[in-house]
């Protein structure tokens, strides 16, 4: 034990929990030393090639011969609680160092804390843990067979994969991920979407990783044996994509009801569609390519707003897989796109424009062409001092499109819009992050625009401030 101070790690008790820990901590490439009284337990180890000692762990003086100073943590993993006990116990006698303890009844996990241990694992709570890790992997592995029974079936045949309208990172990087998935079949799949690419770094993303989007209205559907949608849940949710078209495969992340397809994925406990997406290429053991691994992560960061809105653990383990195919200079690009004109002068117009209730921030940006600065205008406005919800919309067309976002917990913006507006259009989102669209012919006919802006200013911001319960003074 002259060396003992070079131990990141000591593991005490061999049982099954103890040896899998010093396998794992070993392969991750910390410094273990394995403790256990027991001589054959410990040749078992050290045949293996572990760091192991023979020694009675309820010794002090056991401890007292050891240099703890650089040890991150003593586990103690044996399954005998009071054994356990006096092992902590003796172990305080001697040292401060980090302690966590394998403790098997709920009920002694104040004796334990009262006595010590920095952390306690309760067996119950890791059974528990182990089986829900287990479910979620069976429930991908389950979706995964059969989205690969349905490829198998369009072999060779033309598959057509829908994004929401004017497609964000997340839906255009989400697409581009089934249809590489669908080249693996040698299945012919398209990325087809409505709307327009406006946005500066949805273009630029476009533009850098040359992603193939077609535009929907270009192209005969009828040449396709079978379409998808990603980032969307149907044919009117958030696209225009015509309601006699049968969808066969639905991948989503935002909360539907009544979605009708061959193959459904909707996950409301991720940040991003891109996430699942990620989690198929991983589990089809497809190496991504630069271009894939680079859209995946741009999607995921850009709709979870650099990891600070609705990240989920799902959200960091999908980019912790691409982060090593990614292109950090490609990423720096699309992040860093000049800003229109148009887009300059809506973000004015916006600030002009903003009307305050308190803490609620609601804004018409006036009638413009760019959709896509809506949300950089609100995402810019709930910067302001004293602001924890913005509200922006505009006219484009026949259309008053809404972009949401928020950062009151107290508040789910999705619902918040679809109680102001889902009687007249569609609205839809998460807590932080939510749009909605209303046809122009319900504010009535004028070709006044000032008399117009006055009067969907009026009934929009009624019905936000009736559906907050707040009053409009």
């Amino acid at each position: 034990m002259t060396e003992n101070g070079r131990y990141e790690y000591i593991v005490i008790g061999s049982e099954a929990a103890g040896v899998g820990l010093v396998r794992e901590l070993t392969a991750a490439g910390k410094k273990v030393l394995a403790v256990d009284k027991s001589k054959e337990k410990i040749e078992l180890l050290e045949d293996e090639g572990f760091d192991a000692v023979i020694a009675d762990p309820t010794d002090e003086s056991f401890y007292r011969s050891l240099d703890l100073e650089g040890v991150s943590a003593v586990l103690i993993t044996g399954s005998d609680d009071e054994f356990n006990l006096k092992i902590l116990k003796a172990l305080r006698s001697v040292s401060d160092v980090y302690a966590i303890v394998r403790v098997s009844s709920p009920k002694k996990k104040e004796e334990f804390e009262e006595a010590g241990a920095n952390l306690v694992v309760l067996v119950a709570d890791a059974v528990k843990q182990a089986f829900m890790d287990k479910i979620k992997k069976m429930e991908t592995l389950k979706k995964i067979e059969k989205l690969k029974r349905i490829m198998e079936s369009l072999r060779g045949k033309r598959l057509g994969i829908f994004t929401h309208d004017n497609p964000d990172p997340d839906s255009m990087s989400s697409a581009y991920a089934l249809r590489e998935i669908a080249k693996q079949f040698d299945v012919i799949a398209d990325i087809l979407y409505y709307g327009e690419i406006l946005h500066q770094k949805n273009r630029a993303m476009v533009n850098l990783l040359e992603i193939p989007m077609i535009r929907a209205p270009e192209v005969d559907l009828s040449h396709y044996d079978a379409f998808a949608i990603v980032d969307s849940s149907g044919p009117g949710v958030n696209n225009s994509i015509p309601p006699d078209i049968d969808i066969s495969i639905v991948i989503d992340h935002h909360p539907a009801e009544k979605v009708v397809a061959e193959f459904v994925d909707l996950r409301e406990d991720v940040g991003a569609t891109a996430t699942i997406l990620t989690e198929y290429i991983k589990e089809l053991k497809i190496t991504p390519s630069k271009i894939l691994a680079t859209a995946l992560f741009f999607g995921i960061k850009s709709e979870t707003d650099e990891f600070k809105r609705n990240t989920r653990t799902a959200d960091f383990l999908a980019c912790a897989f691409l982060y090593p195919f990614v292109d950090q200079d490609l990423i720096e690009k699309i992040e860093s796109p000049s800003i229109s004109t148009e887009t300059l002068d809506i973000l004015g117009t916006a600030i002009k424009n903003r009307q305050v209730y308190s803490s609620f921030l609601i804004s018409f940006a006036g009638f413009i062409n760019d959709r896509d600065a809506l949300p950089q205008a609100a995402d810019f406005l709930l910067k302001l001092e004293g602001i924890s919800t913005v509200v922006v919309f505009g006219v484009i067309k026949d259309t008053v499109y809404v972009s949401a976002r928020n950062k009151d917990v107290r508040i789910h913006m999705g619902e918040v819009l679809r109680r102001a507006f889902g009687d007249v259009g569609s609205a839809g989102g998460h807590a932080h992050a939510a749009g909605a669209q209303i046809p122009l012919g319900i504010f009535g006919e004028t070709n006044e625009k000032d008399l117009l802006a006055k009067l969907i200013t009026e009934a929009i911001t009624k019905r936000l401030l009736s559906a907050v319960g707040m009053e409009q003074s």
